[in-house]
């Protein structure tokens, strides 16, 4: 029987935390789960997935309007949807993805949504620096527009994450197996080091 590998990635933006997940399912042959996350969660809901995007890893107070699709969840009555109730329905997704197989998830408080699953938590880090010039490049902005861009994007991770574990936990290393600074060995070489990583520790 195939050894089941459930890693989660946390990241600060402009990190690359995405590629070093990708790099990741490339290497282990397992699927990664982003963006994907957000189309799961809204067939599963029935909510639009527009909806979703708009409220992702966001921490807010939701009005639903007109973006039903067919809702099985939660109290819809007064038109309101909560952070809580939206979480609950992406955490589902994550631990339905999670019962299946191997998986990699990035972002979302996976590591939280998991924590009672022998999975390998990591948190990707880099210097601002180093953050700006790779989110200037990625969106075509001046480095001033990407600092911006990157401090809000964090305050927004941070906020959603710390309501999620009622805590001050986003990126405190205590609460993840690995945090590692991916500007130092780059997107492969970060890859490669979390997967040698993860076979000492036995989680893959």
């Amino acid at each position: 029987m195939l050894k089941r590998i459930l890693i989660t990635i946390g990241r600060q933006t402009g990190s690359g935390g995405k590629r070093v997940a990708t790099a990741l399912g490339e290497r282990l042959g397992i699927p990664v789960y982003d963006n994907e996350l957000i189309t799961r969660a809204a067939q599963k809901s029935g909510l639009s997935e527009s909806f979703f995007k708009q409220s992702d890893e966001r921490r807010s107070f939701l009005h639903l309007g007109n973006i039903f699709g067919a809702p099985r969840y939660g109290d819809f009555g007064r038109n309101v949807l909560n952070e809580s109730e939206l979480f609950r329905i992406q955490s589902e997704t994550i631990r339905e993805i999670a019962s299946q197989g191997s998986a990699i998830f990035v972002g979302r408080a996976s590591d939280y949504v998991l924590r009672d699953i022998d999975s390998l938590d990591v948190f990707l880090n880099s210097p601002l620096e180093v953050r700006v010039d790779a989110v200037a490049g990625r969106e075509g902005i001046s480095r001033q527009e990407a600092e911006e861009l990157i401090l809000k994007k964090d305050k927004r991770r941070k906020d959603y994450y710390d309501l999620i574990t009622m805590g001050d936990n986003w990126g405190v290393a205590s609460n993840y197996d690995l945090c590692i600074d991916s500007s130092v060995l780059g997107i492969d070489g970060t890859a490669d080091f979390i997967i040698r990583f993860g076979q000492a520790a036995g989680r893959i």
